[in-house]
């Protein structure tokens, strides 16, 4: 396994619940803002209301795309590349001319039901064809590189909740290999009554607002959002004449091969994609200035995570954004990556939102409690999922 070359962040886009854009969302997290409320774009039979952290409809920008019909997730997806391309300084002539691909990772928005379709069906035994037609055009991957007329390849990543990061690590690859010159890549997901009825049925649902490695956690909240990284090889990065806002140094990528949903007791699975991460980045532990954790508030990850996080990286500070976000499934890992160099820009991690009493089964590995000043230049972000995937992204500015 040898080190990589860096690949130059040109520019980052994000939108959730914390913020409509990376600016707003980072401001939130320091304020300690959060957001949680009962789900308004659908109801459940029987009803409940488990918080979420949703993109309200009357603070959704509204952005002319030109494919109308598509789901939601495609919208996310597109606004934060918007704010990501003008971010990196770029506009769409520019990108026509480069081999540019597009690397985006979604659950909910790779979903092969469309709920419309079946209720009209079952509700009216009537089969129309517009939500099945929304659902044909609504990839979050093709629906962005019609947006801007690209020609590259592209890849989406449909790999539970680690999707977002293996897009990013997949995406910098392409740049490495010379196959890109920019790729757009990232995450996007969003809020689903299936994902929200099935993590119920899973008690693993919080009925209150999440609390990540609390002792007091009952399990995660879902949210929507997405996240997306400019990549681009040094040519272009020289052309642009502009400095990059951070570089991917390493990811790496294990699979537990333990249970479909459940985290392997010992955590092999994330230790060694840990040590893949900083082997390919030529990273060492005394590097890592912090560590933005998966920490869903779910019994067994977080408790998981801690251990494997104490072994590895004993000391090394650690928090997780899940009480300002939610559990954004696909999105999370770009997400999550967004705020771990915006951090780095601004030399501060937040408090882990939701955390007040520490675990002693967790001790002694407990995340921040409060807005904590950081030293160094490379962080670690990392994303567990469903069948066992771990991967890490180790990002540096």
């Amino acid at each position: 396994m040898d080190t990589v070359t860096p690949v130059a962040i040109a520019g980052i886009g994000c939108i959730c619940s914390a913020g409509l854009t990376l600016k707003d969302s980072m401001k939130s997290l320091y304020q300690g803002e959060r957001r949680p409320a009962p789900p308004t774009c659908f109801s459940t039979q029987p009803p409940f209301a488990f918080p979420v952290f949703e993109i309200r409809e009357e603070f959704f920008p509204a952005r002319k795309i030109k494919e109308k019909n598509v789901l939601r997730t495609c919208q996310l997806a597109v606004t934060a590349a918007l704010e990501a391309i003008e971010n990196a300084g770029l506009d769409r002539e520019f990108l026509k001319k480069k081999r540019v691909g597009v690397c985006i990772g979604t659950n909910v928005g790779g979903c092969v039901n469309n709920e419309a379709f079946y209720l009209n069906h079952r509700e009216r035994d009537d089969l129309l064809a517009l939500p099945a037609n929304r659902f044909l055009v609504s990839n979050p991957t093709s629906v962005i590189a019609a947006e801007f007329c690209l020609d590259g390849p592209l890849q989406t990543v449909v790999n539970a909740c680690s999707a977002g990061s293996d897009a990013i690590g997949l995406a910098a690859s392409w740049i490495r290999t010379g196959l890109c010159d920019v790729v757009i890549a990232g995450g996007a997901d969003e809020l689903y009554q299936v994902t929200y009825t099935g993590f119920k049925s899973l008690l693993i649902y919080d009925e209150s607002p999440c609390k990540p490695f609390d002792a007091h956690r009952k399990g995660l909240n879902l949210g929507e959002g997405a996240a997306i990284f400019i990549l681009t090889s040094e040519e272009v990065r020289k052309e642009a004449r502009r400095d990059p806002r951070g570089v991917v140094l390493g990811y790496g990528s294990a699979t537990d091969a333990y249970h479909p949903t459940n985290t392997r007791p010992d955590g092999l699975g994330l230790k060694l994609a840990i040590q893949e991460a900083m082997v390919t980045g030529g990273t060492t532990p005394a590097e890592i200035a912090f560590v933005n954790a998966h920490g869903t508030g779910t019994r067994d990850n977080d408790l998981i995570e801690s251990r494997v996080l104490n072994d590895i990286l004993p000391g090394v500070p650690f928090f997780s954004t899940k009480g300002y976000t939610g559990h954004t499934l696909g999105a999370s890992g770009a997400i999550e990556a967004a705020f771990t160099v915006a951090c780095l820009e601004e030399g501060r991690i937040p408090a882990s939102a939701g955390f007040t009493s520490p675990d002693p089964e967790l001790a002694p590995a407990c995340p921040t409690r409060e807005n904590m000043s950081v030293s160094g230049r490379i962080a670690l972000s990392e994303t567990l999922a469903f069948g066992g995937n771990n991967s890490v992204l180790i990002l540096g500015i």
